[in-house]
């Protein structure tokens, strides 16, 4: 099924062609069963792969938006419209903009659906938006964009597999509230939320501590400082503050001790069994439904019921039922965000890796034996997620096993003690002394957290790692894992094919770099940005090598680039015996005639660019950030009226400059 939502996925098929395949396939599959009882024939096997994939790509094609008749992109939406749209999420304010996702309910008062993202300017005067309002206003959506600069974060894609594909960027003055909007559970769980905070800050929690506080229990990372957060990333520790398997599984425990008493009851095991997932999904409500805590409450519905009928070691077909269940009800394009890939990663490793590791050491004595049970997981997860962690994030924290060791035993006295408060807060009922205690304890792990993370020596950092190393790793830890399990010469030599797979593709990718001669006009706003790339050395000539220092990082990583330099930016060069002339803000132009190749406008010249043209006969024509929008739009038409190729960095993005015409 997960090749099925990759196929489709890429495909981007109609709905007819998957949804027939599909119900032909099950319908030969009732035959295949009906005439073959005794399960003599492979071909059964076959189908079912095979229906499976056909599933996989059903379930993406219901989830396209061309394939639902009301979606909005079905609809004329170019131009202004008026648009009706109710507030779904709140998403964390960026320096510039706080901004929404929100439901498409009408356009042009004709019903429609789909999702959009809206931002509004950071204004102090601004009323912050909630979850379920509802605005009205008359305007052109803008399309998502693609990342202006090479291997940069796309958020175009991002947004993609969110079922978002344009925005809309107001003012407080473009829009108006409707008054009693429709409440939606989400709504009724932000407002819960919102009065669970509004009480807890009430009390006296520090700053940093209520944030933490808000993340381990509610789900709510928007107030954590950007210092508070980069130490947890740094220590290894990241997934703490997200609410995910390791909390709900801490919940279930909770949850499975204090609901004990209920078994004695006539029809209490399955009473209990009801409660405890009513619980867990109530937590999840209350939390967000954030794709984290629905996979994880998903999968541990399904533990719950596994240890009702008293299996509950049967945990791979747990996890596949888990995943079967979120990828084909929930949503399938969760299968592209890091969060599912990285939690499924690290709980199939710890079942997998786990025992293995136990097996290699069993210490007598009980607190050495518990202290490796606890470093066995954490490595076993650590193991799991290391390939999509190089791949997504290009770092390692090498202490990640002490932040661990310290803060995950604590965790359910954190959590246990956390619940308390928010009970006894939403009561008016808190005391100043469990406050104090509560305050201190997590003021003490983010304490532990922050030494961690300061350890700089052990976070290996901009580490190069490509999609193909990432599944070659994979093959490597896959078949590592084998071999500890039963080890035989085959698969060692399977193993040992991997190793120098994985060492022969890096030594590939480094003799491509180091033929690489590339000469690119970056974007960003207020500053002109040249980056040259000779094998793996980067040349950046910029007037503010500061505020650069994102671009040349994320174009080193991915380029494998050993060193760097800055140098001052010039107002002529030579590249592949092509001229290359720079017009700033000076506006400066030869006055007799110079042909050049390409002619860049930078810091808005005042110049006649038809006189420009004239004199120097340029081939292309190029705008960079630094420019007014009114001077690129105006060049823009010259340039089609002269028939010039003509370039806008913030448009088209980052200006490769050709070897030849």
């Amino acid at each position: 099924m997960i090749l099925g939502i990759v196929a489709g996925n890429h495909l981007s098929p109609n709905l007819y062609f998957p949804l027939f395949a599909a119900l032909i396939l099950l319908l030969f599959l009732g035959v295949l069963r009906f005439t073959d009882k005794k399960n003599e024939s492979p071909l059964f096997g076959y189908v079912t792969i095979l229906t499976t994939f056909c599933i996989g790509i059903l379930a993406v094609s219901l989830s396209l938006p061309k394939n639902k008749p009301h979606h909005y992109v079905n609809q004329d939406f170019s131009g202004n419209h008026t648009w009706r749209i109710q507030v779904s999420e709140v998403l964390k304010s960026s320096s510039f903009s706080n901004r929404y996702i929100g439901n498409v309910q009408t356009l042009d008062h004709k019903n429609a659906e789909g999702k959009v993202l809206i931002s509004f300017p950071k204004d102090t005067t601004f009323q912050n938006l909630q979850v379920d309002d509802e605005l009205v206003f008359f305007a052109t959506p803008i399309e998502v964009r693609a990342p202006l600069n090479p291997h940069q974060f796309n958020y175009k894609a991002y947004l993609k597999d969110l079922g978002i594909s344009h925005q809309f960027r107001l003012t407080k003055d473009e829009f108006i509230t409707l008054q009693h909007p429709p409440a939606t559970i989400y709504g009724i769980a932000a407002k819960a939320r919102a009065h669970i905070i509004a009480q807890l800050r009430k009390a006296q929690f520090g700053k940093n501590e209520l944030s933490i506080i808000q993340a381990l229990l509610l789900g709510q990372r928007n107030d954590i400082s950007e210092e508070t957060y980069t130490d947890y990333k740094n220590a290894g520790a990241v997934h703490i503050l997200a609410v995910s398997g390791l909390h709900i599984g801490i919940l279930l425990v909770l949850l499975q001790f204090l609901l004990r008493p209920m078994e004695r009851l006539p029809r209490g095991k399955t009473l209990k069994l009801f409660l405890v997932v009513l619980l867990l999904w109530g937590f999840a409500l209350l939390s967000g439904f954030s794709a984290s805590v629905v996979r994880a409450v998903t999968m541990f519905s399904f533990v719950a019921y596994s240890m009702y009928l008293n299996r509950p070691k049967n945990t791979f077909n747990i996890l596949a039922l888990s995943m079967f269940f979120i990828l084909l009800v929930i949503n399938p394009n969760l299968l592209f965000q890091v969060g599912f890939q990285m939690s499924y990663a690290a709980v199939l490793a710890i079942v997998w890796l786990y025992p293995l590791l136990q097996k290699l050491w069993f210490p007598k004595k009980k607190m050495v034996r518990k202290i490796w049970q606890l470093l066995s997981v954490s490595i076993a997860a650590q193991l799991g997620v290391l390939p999509i962690s190089l791949f997504y994030f290009h770092q390692f924290p090498g202490l990640f096993f002490i932040s661990n060791l310290l803060i995950v035993p604590a965790l359910g006295l954190i959590l246990g003690m956390g619940i308390l408060v928010i009970l006894l807060a939403i009561l008016d009922a808190l005391p100043n002394f469990l406050v104090f205690i509560y305050n201190t304890l997590i003021g003490w792990m983010n304490s532990i957290i922050s030494w961690v993370a300061q350890q700089e020596a052990f976070i290996f950092k901009n580490i190069s790692f490509d999609a193909v190393q990432m599944v070659i790793a994979y093959g490597i830890l896959f078949l590592l894992i084998i071999l500890l399990s039963q080890p035989n010469f085959k698969k060692v030599i399977a193993l040992t094919i991997a190793i120098i797979s994985f060492q022969l593709w890096g030594l590939y990718m480094e003799y491509q770099t180091s033929e690489k001669d590339v000469l690119l006009l970056a974007h960003q706003t207020k500053n002109t940005v040249f980056i040259h790339q000779n094998g793996r050395h980067l040349t950046a000539f910029t007037n503010d090598s500061i505020r650069i220092k994102n671009i040349v990082q994320d174009y080193s990583i991915a380029e494998r680039i050993l060193n760097t330099s800055h140098s001052i930016s010039k107002n002529s060069y030579i590249w592949k015996d092509k001229s290359v002339l720079v017009i700033d803000s000076l506006g400066v132009v030869p006055t007799t005639e110079t042909p050049v190749e390409y002619l860049i406008l930078t810091q808005s010249p005042k110049l006649n660019l038809e006189r420009a043209i004239s004199t120097l006969k340029p081939k292309y024509i190029i705008a960079d950030g630094s420019n007014y929008t009114s001077y690129i739009n105006r060049w823009k038409r010259t340039c089609i009226k002269r028939k010039l190729p003509f370039h806008a960095t913030g448009e088209k993005g980052a200006y490769y400059f050709e070897h030849s015409n």
